[in-house]
């Protein structure tokens, strides 16, 4: 999920559809931040393989001979944390500041944020040590980068929280808001799948509902399998509801895809949701990102609760 930063008139916020002309594209400057974890490292490399020359973690003291030195010819992705040895929130603001608003001139940040507990949960299945808290608990250096960082999390222009992204999707966010020229791309779709019981998504544009379809679940020979198997998808499209319901809202996404595209939106997130997230839900979000695909959209699909299960360790 990404969000704009409110700034001053003179420091205009980045949207994905402001692209500006392709000279002045290739002279964008990204500088990339955010908590360890976050999947900075990750959004770097995206940045990279669109085309951008990236340089990570260079000292605090050089980034000014570099940016104010002879022009490149290539856009320029300049990735730092907390781990630079030179690192101050402080100096950090006063480089952004220092910069001009001109084409070329202005350094774009960054921000990828995160859920305190999603980074615990990262760091615990890494068994990494937090970089601001080498011999201690990683949940005590976790919320000292937060407080270190929270400036300049203030100054960002695109935030994005990547607490229930993958690294797909996060590749997806960051193609959404820098590719070389955003108008030649299609607007992303992706479609994901999930349980009520486990709560709503986040960063979800559009939701529905499918727990009123018949449920595979009460039949014993298709209860161990998901809706990505062809018998349970074909139990489900027997429901007299069914093909009314899914004909609508493909009509409906249909319709707003352009719709969104033109207002500049790099990427539109639907969902469908069930009891479980196991049969129904996965169903339709296979079945919908199918016949996009199909249509010549770029989609991603992810099925949250099925995610989870494959991830879980197996029990002795």
């Amino acid at each position: 999920m990404s969000e704009n930063r409110p700034h001053a008139p003179d420091h205009p916020v980045a949207r994905p559809g402001d692209a500006p002309a392709d000279s002045q594209n290739r002279l964008r400057r990204v500088l990339v931040t955010g908590p360890s974890g976050a999947g900075r490292s990750t959004a770097i490399r995206a940045l990279e393989d669109l085309g951008y020359e990236a340089i990570d973690n260079l000292p605090l003291s050089l980034m000014p001979r570099l940016l104010e030195g002879p022009g490149h010819d290539r856009p320029l992705a300049l990735g730092i944390d907390t781990r630079n040895r030179e690192f101050s929130a402080n100096a950090l603001i006063e480089l952004i500041d220092a910069m001009g608003h001109g084409p070329g001139q202005r350094l774009e940040v960054l921000y990828l944020d995160c859920r305190e507990d999603v980074l615990l949960r990262r760091f615990s299945e890494t068994r990494r040590r937090h970089p601001l808290a080498p011999a201690e608990s990683p949940e005590l250096g976790i919320a000292r980068e937060f407080d270190l960082l929270m400036p300049v999390r203030a100054r960002a222009d695109i935030l994005i929280d990547t607490s229930d992204l993958t690294p797909h999707d996060l590749r997806a966010e960051v193609e959404g808001w820098f590719a070389p020229d955003p108008r030649g791309r299609r607007l992303a779709v992706s479609v994901n799948s999930f349980s009520y019981k486990r709560g709503l998504p986040r960063g979800i544009d559009m939701v529905f509902d499918c727990r009123f379809l018949r449920n595979p679940y009460w039949e014993p020979d298709l209860r161990m399998f998901d809706g990505r198997d062809a018998r349970v998808a074909g139990h489900i499209a027997t429901d007299p509801r069914f093909a009314e319901f899914f004909d609508r809202v493909a009509g409906l996404v249909r319709m707003l895809l352009p719709a969104h595209a033109e207002e500049g939106k790099a990427h539109l997130s639907v969902a469908f949701g069930c009891t479980g997230g196991q049969h129904r839900s996965v169903a339709l979000a296979e079945k919908l990102a199918k016949t996009l695909a199909e249509e010549g959209w770029p989609v991603s699909i992810r099925h949250r609760e099925l995610e989870r299960h494959a991830s879980a360790p197996s029990r002795p």
